[in-house]
């Protein structure tokens, strides 16, 4: 499924020139709000953080 959508986006980027300029905008406002980076981030870790202190 990873490979899929990893298909889908570069065709989409081979076939509209336009839309890497737009995603890298979208990327570099997202990533300068740190509300959002913290809640990506902590999303992430999540998963091991429960499996180790589980019991």
């Amino acid at each position: 499924m990873r490979w899929l959508l990893l298909g889908a986006l570069l065709a989409l980027l081979v076939t509209i020139p336009g839309v890497l300029p737009l995603a890298a905008s979208v990327i570099a406002s997202l990533v300068t709000k740190p509300l959002f980076v913290a809640f990506v981030l902590g999303a992430v870790a999540r998963p091991h953080l429960t499996r180790r202190w589980a019991r």
